[in-house]
């Protein structure tokens, strides 16, 4: 579902195939449901007079109907596809600029339509706040309509980019290619596999020379359950690594997909192509790669190395993401070495700044959340948790980081170890990793909310007194009279010594709620 003013290709479209005057062939896109890996559930929680909850089990994104036009306007429209329609749009509080892209809920017929939206927001909302990601803003939702609010990309297609150059220079490729190999790095670490990486995929920051790549249209990825074999054939035609068609096929097959493009990046022309989608994939299948013709004999040996070891057909030896970054070839590329914060980062940065009561209700939420809702998380800490202990020590977070491009102090690395080390143990253990860095968007629903109050209200008064504050927070072991007083002073709006539902829930979403941001 990208994101940009020049002419957009849904996901679900078919182009059709013909070769442009550059000899870029546009992809024929062959898959016509995106597929995912988890549902989100739909959890009601059991009624307390005092206590609105309110039911949205109707609904596709699981939360009561909300104009989106109470918190953006509406302008021209960017782009039309076959499953929506996307306008310019304006926050109404700030006046920033967004694309919001509307897909009509007549076209999520059957059960598998509406999880597929579903998830396809979930991995957006999970992969959001990388720098080569599209900014995914919030999700509305409304009786004929959802709605997708996102970074406004106004630089265009790399696709349409690549056709107006012919090619790309060696350095311009290199650091292009850092730019995308980034993105799959960032992906596989996060636990997520795109399944089409295509440069109509990739848009443009801006219109300048010097633009920020930022990958887009998760409708066809996954989150990556490890040990299973993928075999629903998903991709656009030339993209494709072999292994899709043979339908056995893992992570690697993004590395093919991003080599496709690197290769394209330098010559103008797809390493397999054919005038049919058959015969494409008999080309991928046969797996000869042209370096004779023009303008391969005057391109680096590093350059062909890298294509080569990306384009290799057994994808136990192709290289990684990891090992591309690596590369002498791209090591040397014009990439900025500006440190810019992950969303893993900024979310323990918010984290460490959080209240004592706000931390134990996060880690009761996070103990609550079901195995799909997590895959993500779960899969960066077995990343993180490099000797597999169960848990991450200083050195593992230090270095987990670095791999997410973030370049910090020790001692910017040790306070958010302290922070999200909720028992002080001197690790984070797996529940204190997911509480740390899960999505804000978890503390606007509200049987999250109510689950974690309830916890804390022992004896289901309404309240959280100070005794019951206590009780838990020696149960965790942190805390002490001073900081119960300071919280009880901080959250107690009222004044009358204890702290209500009403209260609670300000100060959950206190500095983390952004309109439309539950998904």
């Amino acid at each position: 579902m990208g994101i940009c003013v020049s002419k957009q290709t849904d996901a679900k479209s078919t182009a059709n195939g013909k070769k442009s005057k550059n000899g870029v062939h546009n992809p024929i896109q062959f898959t016509m449901s995106p597929g995912y890996a988890a549902q989100l559930p739909h959890v009601t929680p059991p009624g307390n007079p005092q206590l609105p909850i309110h039911k949205a089990n109707n609904t596709i994104l699981g939360k009561p109907y909300e104009d989106v036009k109470a918190h953006y306007n509406l302008g021209s429209e960017l782009g039309k596809g076959q499953f929506g329609v996307t306008h310019l749009c304006i926050d109404i509080s700030t006046g920033q600029k967004y694309a919001c892209k509307s897909i009509s809920k007549k076209k999520l017929v059957t059960k598998s339509d509406k999880e597929d939206m579903r998830r396809e927001i979930q991995i957006m909302q999970h992969m959001s706040g990388q720098p080569n990601i599209v900014e995914f803003k919030g999700a509305y939702e409304d009786k004929d309509s959802v709605h997708l609010v996102m970074e406004l990309c106004e630089g265009g297609e790399l696709f349409d980019r690549i056709i107006a150059k012919g090619h790309y220079n060696e350095k311009d490729a290199s650091s292009m290619c850092r730019s995308i190999v980034n993105v799959v790095h960032i992906c596989h670490f996060m636990g997520v596999m795109h399944r089409d990486l295509k440069p109509e995929n990739f848009l443009l920051s801006n219109k300048s020379e010097h633009a920020l790549l930022k990958a887009t249209d998760f409708g066809l990825s996954v989150f990556i359950e490890e040990g299973k074999i993928y075999k629903d054939v998903v991709g656009s035609a030339y993209y494709v690594a072999p292994e899709v068609l043979r339908r056995k096929y893992g992570k690697e097959a993004d590395i093919w997909s991003a080599g496709v493009m690197l290769y394209i990046l330098l010559s103008g022309v797809p390493p397999f192509w054919a005038e049919t989608e058959k015969g494409i994939f008999d080309s991928i299948l046969r797996g000869r790669i042209d370096f004779e013709s023009q303008p391969w004999p005057s391109i680096s040996p590093s350059a062909k190395d890298l294509v080569r070891r990306m384009l290799s057909e057994d994808p136990k030896k192709r290289i990684t993401a990891a090992e591309v970054l690596e590369h002498p070839w791209i090591r040397g590329g014009e990439a900025s070495d500006k440190p810019i914060d992950s969303a893993v980062l900024s979310r323990m940065k918010q984290f460490r700044a959080m209240n004592k009561l706000k931390k134990l209700a996060l880690k009761v939420i996070a103990e609550n959340l079901s195995a799909e809702e997590i895959q993500g998380l779960k899969a960066m800490f077995t990343n993180m948790d490099t000797d597999n202990s169960g848990s991450i020590t200083y050195e593992e977070l230090k270095t987990g980081l670095a791999r997410l491009g973030s370049k910090l102090t020790e001692a910017e690395v040790k306070q958010l170890m302290d922070a999200a080390d909720v028992d002080g143990n001197g690790t984070i253990d797996y529940i204190e990793f997911i509480t740390a860095t899960m999505h804000r968007h978890r503390l606007e629903r509200e049987e999250n909310l109510y689950k974690a109050f309830q916890h804390f209200d022992k004896d289901n008064s309404g309240f959280i007194t100070r005794d019951e504050l206590e009780t838990a927070m020696q149960e965790y072991g942190i805390g002490d009279p001073s900081t119960i007083k300071e919280i009880i002073s901080e959250v107690d709006s009222d004044n009358d010594g204890r702290i209500n539902y009403e209260e609670f829930c300000t100060m959950m979403r206190t500095g983390t709620q952004q309109p439309g941001k539950m998904f």
